[in-house]
């Protein structure tokens, strides 16, 4: 998940701000970013207040962009508790605060978070995993296929930059990913939904994350073909016209 979260004041009480800063959130220093792909940014943060948490693949970490009631959700897709350190895989799609912070942010640049917490907990789910999203979900995939070496995953992503998705998906060694190219009016998301027999035949679980109208129609079909809730997990990170889903 990249940048999908706003919670936003237009005056910000700054005392209260910064109490809710020192009660709730963990100082962290930008020791890397290094731009995979166009809008594609790696990030590590590094803090003592990033050690012995406990992370699962899936949760989600806010980032305050200069205030603690202005925030930006991410999907750490590695965390190193012992080192202090975790990653997170940016995409900047626009002009807002977190699309800004994922291509501005330097080393040596200090930031507050907030996490981790729960968001899609794809720890404890079973047997073979498909995750259908778009560009970010990109973090949730590398995320759930390093951190359980054992773990069969395959990935299907609508993304508009093919080049780009592929330069990231190069980098983080990323293998078992289907790219598609969206069309205005949609057809590619029935063509993808038509293309899971054979993992809704294997008894494949099924992880739907990114459009909020993608994920509704993808929901859909998966049930039909008679799919339990058991096996079935969705989170929007984002819709068209909003801000941010949480």
């Amino acid at each position: 998940m990249m940048e999908t979260q706003a919670t936003e004041r237009t005056k910000e009480p700054g005392r209260l701000s910064r109490a809710v800063t020192r009660l709730w959130m963990k100082p962290a220093t930008v020791v890397a970013n290094e731009r995979l792909a166009d809008r594609f940014h790696l990030i590590t943060l590094e803090g003592d207040a990033l050690r012995t948490v406990t992370w699962r693949p899936g949760q989600k970490v806010q980032i305050a962009m200069g205030s603690a009631f202005v925030t930006r959700t991410y999907t750490p897709i590695e965390w190193n508790a012992s080192a202090g350190r975790m990653c997170i895989l940016g995409y900047a799609h626009g002009d807002g605060p977190g699309s800004n912070w994922v291509r501005t942010a330097a080393p040596g640049e200090v930031c507050d978070v907030f996490g981790p917490r729960a968001s899609l907990d794809i720890g404890g789910l079973s047997g073979a995993l498909v995750i259908l999203g778009d560009e970010t979900s990109i973090g949730l995939a590398y995320a759930a296929t390093f951190q359980d070496p054992t773990r069969h995953v395959t990935a299907c992503f609508e993304v508009a930059d093919d080049v780009g998705a592929r330069q990231v998906m190069a980098s983080l060694d990323l293998e078992r990913v289907t790219l598609i190219t969206p069309r205005l009016d949609g057809g590619h998301v029935a063509e993808l939904e038509a293309s899971l027999s054979d993992a809704v035949a294997v008894g494949s679980t099924f992880v739907l994350t990114g459009k909020a109208a993608t994920i509704q129609v993808l929901r859909q079909g998966l049930r039909r073909r008679s799919v339990p809730t058991t096996r079935l997990v969705a989170k929007a990170y984002w819709a068209p016209g909003k801000t941010g889903l949480d």
